[in-house]
């Protein structure tokens, strides 16, 4: 092995990598190291944003930016500092494929249609009385909802409520833009007409989990918003059970017509972690984004632990060890990229094992949070 490295670093290669390097070519002997991984190394960091920090920072955007002046949405997204804007693929990158923010609308705004190629999707954190509007459906939001915009569908948002209004937004931008596949189109006026009755798809499937003899046939979107209170009966049916030993009680967002990801690219789920629980730690491939709906607790990612609360955000990277604690009650709204792993053939999943599947704790995450606030 030293006779080959001695021989890599020697006079006659590094001249000859240097001479084809005149010609776009490249040695795959000294790029094989860096590009074929034994196992992935995420360039994703862990990371949790407060949201004291998110709220002060929402804030003050409503002082300075509007819909009507900057002509889109009032969005703040979270920018993982380990893919920085040096590369193509990190900027606007929360993971190393899907890309979120938080977005605020005010009473009376209007942000307007558009469609693209990447597929979105939101979840409803903060306040009542605004609307989505999708392909001429208007889905009035309620905290806890999760909405679906998959690709190619016009939408836009509209208030006709009196407090102010936030909301995850999770799009796959960066797979989108890393394949070359990205199309934006502005819709041709303002915001789109309703030409649905309002919670059209949700007044179809009133009856939870039963749908429509037309939905046999598999559509895009037959149901586009998924209701709190449909959410939380379903976890606390599993709650009669025991917990998953890795991620509690936990549902998970799907298409009605045909069985798959509510979204084609992105999963979501809902997590319950009933007070005291302590999940065992394991790995994936896939990255996960949560969003702390309700209550309070830590996640140790790679020995460090994370102490989160309500509204907090925080991001596993892909093939991170990770084991969440409940200090009470707590319910985690997540989003992942299995469904683009699974595509692949890539995803795969590796339990703890040392010390009873739980890690050893050897640092400690300290958020940043505006001075005001503290």
């Amino acid at each position: 092995m030293a006779e080959k490295n001695d021989f890599m670093k020697s006079q006659l290669v590094q001249d000859f990598n240097k001479e084809i390097a005149k010609y776009n070519l490249g040695p795959l002997w000294e790029a094989i190291p860096d590009l074929m991984h034994k196992q992935p190394t995420p360039q994703a960091a862990a990371y949790l944003w407060k949201w004291e920090t998110l709220h002060a920072k929402l804030m003050e955007a409503r002082e300075i930016f509007t819909p009507e002046r900057g002509g889109e949405r009032r969005a703040i997204y979270l920018q993982n500092p380990g893919l920085t804007y040096r590369q193509p693929w990190g900027w606007a990158s929360t993971t190393h494929t899907l890309y979120a923010a938080v977005q605020l609308i005010l009473p009376g705004e209007t942000a307007p249609s558009h469609r693209h190629t990447q597929s979105a999707l939101r979840f409803i954190t903060n306040g009542s009385g605004a609307y989505s509007i999708v392909q001429g459906e208007r889905i009035f939001m309620e905290e806890g909802d999760f909405l679906i915009t998959p690709k190619g569908l016009w939408h836009g948002h509209g208030h006709t409520g009196d407090e102010p209004m936030i909301w995850m937004d999770c799009l796959d931008i960066p797979t989108i833009y890393a394949i070359g596949g990205t199309f934006f189109e502005n819709y041709p006026e303002k915001i789109e007409q309703p030409s649905l009755p309002d919670n059209y798809s949700a007044q179809r499937y009133e009856g939870g989990m039963v749908r429509p003899i037309a939905d046999r046939i598999p559509k895009v979107a037959p149901l586009g918003s998924y209701k709190w209170s449909q959410t939380l009966a379903a976890l606390e049916g599993l709650s009669r059970f025991e917990p998953d030993p890795y991620d509690g009680y936990a549902v998970e967002y799907i298409n009605p017509s045909n069985g798959k990801t509510a979204n084609p690219t992105i999963a979501a789920w809902m997590q319950k972690l009933p007070k005291g629980f302590h999940s065992k730690a394991h790995r994936h491939t896939s990255s996960t984004i949560y969003q702390v709906f309700q209550g309070s607790g830590y996640s140790v990612i790679n020995g460090v632990r994370f102490d989160w609360s309500q509204g907090d955000y925080f991001v596993v990277p892909n093939w991170a060890w990770h084991e969440h604690v409940a200090a009470e009650d707590a319910f985690l709204f997540s989003v992942s990229d299995i469904p683009i792993m699974e595509r692949f053939e890539v995803q795969r999943e590796e339990a703890y094992e040392p010390n009873q599947g739980h890690q050893e704790i050897v640092g400690e995450f300290h958020a940043l949070v505006p001075e005001k606030t503290r």
